[in-house]
């Protein structure tokens, strides 16, 4: 069939006009009903009607008769009846079961709409299926058309060798004129195309082929049923109803065929041009959403707007238009969409080349494109844009939406697009704005978007047992603030009322920094931070604070030769100076978080060092480098290689100013109110403490392969209230308050207004930040049969906004090497997936999966009630 077909557009010597023109066979009883039935406003035109009779080789002369007798072509004439007095009024005769109707491919759709439609209505909305469907198989055919001078007639060659084998027996079985004479219709006027108005004579560009002849590549479709009138059976084909059709019906293409029956109409896949099925997952998509088929399919070039500078041409909606045609045209293999992508890259040089690139910003293009290239308002009056002021939301609300109206008007307006309620407080002066802006489709954040998930680790020693170093996990607000942190630690680790937290960021065993301003972002803290948070009671808050940094001497390979060095282990030891006078008030304090660790316990100040020749007025501030930076030499004060030994140091501990000896008094700078004390542990004492407990902290969120967040699960309404949900607008999005006249970062509230009848829902899975990308692979349990909406619009007027799901684009993998498809109802319980090129049909319950990416959804008019 796909062989064939590639044969008969490559062999048809056609004129320009004709290469994109397509002709169909059908039975005429099937095109009889369907005319007779149609809204009166479609446009009916009469045909002319011929009749057959057996070929004579006089009208294809003596090579065709050769040709004939070695190749078995079969031959048949066809005659005007305009002057047979059996013609009726409406310029038509009767009509047998082996008539024909030679349609176009516009009145063809036409027709199979229509029939779609009587079909579902008569299924009491179940839509097609495999057992009750009246498709058959369509197919291409080249006939060679002879036309003789003198007379309104011509002869019709089939060649066996132009066409498949199959194709001939069945062209054989279709036209045989020994048995029953048939009549043709021609309403496509592609047969009078080869007869000039004036003198019956071939056009010029028909004599590629010769003076006499021309190729007509016809899409036959109804073979068996028109074989079964012809044998006297029922004609399964004529649907005769009463009554038309409910115009209204938004889902008049969708139904479904069975699995197994090729060239199913609307279940055509796209070829992959190379990395493309971002692409094929949002038209396959489009080109099954309601009312945008009908639209496509009818006469929308009328509507492109050539002149539009926010368009393009109109060329992106004749290329979508194009392709949409050739997805539902009947009998149709995969699609090469070659011209449109070529017109997307022209236009949105985004798309060009061939990377992988996301649905569903192509999607936000496409219908933006789309609706400029079709916009009806050629000339764009200006409107100013202008706040509330104490106006009724309905009326703001109005006046907004017939101000949109009045610069854009298309069928993307009608179909898709809404509008939504935006209100912005300023945080100072508590100016209110409120605006209704529209919107083509809702992103909505999950769960891991709105929320942060951070762990930290939390330190607290009363010197009476094992210090407590205990990761806890809680959850924030992503543009929070840092007092939201605090607020959700103080829950977890069930601070009590009379303790507070000090959290500090710990890089290379040393602080950093001190998080202490409750109004500074949570934007700030990296995910691969590692953050400890001190436990304190209140009572010692104005007391200095002194912070330990512990090292210990290892030995490294420098140039390749054997050096000691001195290294920072462990978390470093925070704690209120609120009793020490000395520097052995000094160790003891750092002896009392240390102390429990110690094996066996007795030993813990045995070879603790204790300097006692010297007084050292210790002075934070006064640091200077020394030649001792990176080691330490053995004191000559009678210290010990064995002991710990306590230096004076700056915020990174790479410093030792001052050894701190302990019966002198301790000097505290009073501005910093912070004394940095360097620890240098012996080889034995580290031996004697068991410092694992405080050798390794936890990041923020451990992020990579292996430590995936684990599967999570939310549902669509959700979603939803994180959507509408309040929250403060980001540092990098301030907003111009006209009270302060000033930015600030105010607080933003979006309400749903207006919704559309198709809505389309984009989950938000990939995350971009200056640091990484990352795709949330979180289960979004959205409904298939009804989205109820109707407690979540502002403005309903208490009207039912219920929608159905008809498509789904979905995207598997990773960020970078991912692939797209598409799952989409046609019709009845029957999805499909689309996989490029691949279409074959899917069960209703793996419709649902982490993969899915854009929802489609319809309105849904009448809600059916018991």
């Amino acid at each position: 069939m796909d062989s064939a077909s590639e044969d008969c557009s490559d062999n048809s010597q056609k004129t320009d006009s004709q290469k994109d023109e397509r002709v169909y066979f059908i039975p005429h009883r099937w095109w009889k009903d369907a005319q007779d039935s149609m809204p009166a406003d479609l446009n009916k035109k009469k045909g002319i009607v011929y009749a057959s009779f057996p070929g004579s080789s006089s009208y294809a002369g003596p090579m065709k008769i050769i040709n004939n007798i070695f190749n078995s072509d079969l031959v048949f004439n066809l005659r005007r009846e305009e002057e047979s007095p059996h013609i009726g009024e409406n310029g038509e005769v009767g009509v047998s079961g082996r008539d024909f109707a030679l349609v176009s491919g516009d009145m063809w759709l036409q027709a199979l709409k229509w029939h779609s439609d009587s079909k579902n209505a008569m299924k009491d909305d179940k839509g097609f299926s495999a057992t009750d469907s009246d498709m058959a198989d369509v197919y291409p055919l080249q006939l060679r058309v002879s036309v003789q001078k003198e007379t309104n007639s011509f002869g019709v060659t089939i060649s066996k060798k132009d066409n498949a084998i199959e194709l001939f027996k069945r062209a054989c079985k279709m036209f045989s004129v020994d048995s029953e004479m048939f009549r043709i219709w021609d309403y496509s006027g592609q047969i009078t195309s080869f007869f000039t108005p004036d003198k019956n004579q071939v056009p010029v560009d028909c004599q590629r082929q010769s003076d006499l002849e021309n190729l007509l590549e016809l899409q036959v479709y109804g073979l068996s049923d028109s074989i079964k009138c012809r044998e006297g059976k029922k004609d399964e084909m004529a649907l005769k109803m009463n009554g038309t059709a409910d115009s209204t019906n938004s889902d008049s293409l969708t139904f479904s065929l069975g699995p197994s029956e090729a060239g199913s109409l609307g279940l055509t896949g796209l070829q992959n041009l190379g990395n493309t099925c971002f692409m094929n997952s949002a038209l396959q998509c489009l080109a099954h959403t309601p009312k945008l088929v009908d639209y496509f399919l009818e006469d929308y070039g009328r509507e492109i707007n050539h002149d539009n500078p926010l368009g393009m041409n109109g060329e992106i909606a004749l290329a979508f238009g194009d392709l949409l045609r050739k997805l539902w045209a009947p009998g149709a293999s995969p699609v090469a969409p070659r011209m449109f992508k070529s017109k997307l890259a022209r236009f949105a040089p985004q798309f060009s080349g061939f990377n992988q690139h996301d649905s569903q910003e192509l999607l936000a293009f496409l219908l933006d494109g789309l609706h400029e290239d079709l916009n009806r308002v050629k000339c764009k009056p200006y409107v100013e844009a202008k706040d509330a002021d104490g106006q009724p939301d309905e009326e703001i609300a109005d006046e907004y939406w017939h101000n949109h109206l009045a610069r854009n008007d298309s069928v993307i307006v009608d179909v898709c697009q809404g509008q939504y309620k935006s209100t912005l407080v300023c945080p100072v002066c508590r100016k209110v704005s409120v605006t209704f802006d529209p919107f083509m489709y809702l992103s909505l954040p999950l769960p891991s978007t709105t929320t942060r998930t951070m762990t930290l680790t939390v330190v607290s020693s009363s010197g009476d047992g094992m210090p407590q170093l205990a990761p806890y996990t809680v959850s924030v607000p992503k543009n929070g603030r840092f007092e939201d942190l605090i607020r959700a630690l103080s829950i977890a680790c069930t601070l009590g009322a009379d303790e507070t937290l000090l959290v500090a960021e710990v890089y290379n065993n040393c602080i950093i920094r001190f998080l202490e301003d409750p109004t500074d972002s949570l934007s700030l803290i990296r995910d691969a931070d590692k953050l400890v948070a001190y436990r304190f009671l209140k009572v010692y808050g104005d007391t200095p604070l002194v912070v330990f940094i512990n090292q210990q001497m290892e030995e490294q390979y420098v140039l390749g030769k054997l050096t000691p060095n001195w290294k920072a282990f462990g978390i470093p030891v925070v704690a209120r100076l609120c009793n020490a006078i000395n520097g052995s008030d000094l160790r003891n304090l750092y002896l009392k978080w240390f102390s429990p660790l110690q094996e066996p316990v007795e030993e813990a100040l045995e070879n603790c060092v204790v300097l006692t020749e010297e007084v050292v007025k210790v002075e934070v501030g006064t640091s200077s480098l020394g030649p001792n930076v990176n080691g330490l030499d053995t004191p000559s004060d009678g210290g010990s290689d064995e002991g710990m030994e306590f230096y004076i140091t700056d915020e990174k501990g790479t410093v030792k100013n001052s050894k701190i000896l302990m019966n002198e008094p301790l000097a505290i700078n009073g501005e910093s109110r912070m004394l940095h004390v360097l620890v240098c542990w012996s080889e034995k004492q580290v031996k004697k403490y068991d410092t694992q407990l405080s050798n390794s902290l936890p990041e923020v969120f451990k992020s990579g392969f292996l430590a995936k967040r684990p599967q999570e699960s939310v549902s669509l309404y959700k979603c939803l209230e994180a959507f509408l949900q309040e929250e403060p607008l980001g540092p990098e999005d301030m907003w111009y308050c006209p009270g302060c006249k000033k930015h600030r970062q105010a607080s933003k509230k979006l309400d749903l207004w207006r919704l559309p009848e198709i809505l389309v829902i984009h989950l938000k899975r990939f995350q971009y930040s200056r640091y990484m990308k990352n795709k949330l692979e979180t289960y979004v349990d959205f409904p298939v049969d009804n989205l109820d909406l109707s407690a979540y619009i502002t403005h309903g007027n208490g009207k039912p906004y219920q929608y159905i799901l008809y498509a789904v684009s979905n995207h598997y993998g990773s960020m970078g090497g991912g692939h797209y498809t598409a799952f989409v109802h046609h019709g009845g319980d029957q999805w499909y997936d689309f996989d490029d090129s691949r279409v074959h049909p899917i069960n209703k319950e793996k419709i649902k999966s982490s993969a899915a990416y854009v929802l489609f959804y319809r309105r849904i008019f009448e809600v059916l009630t018991e």
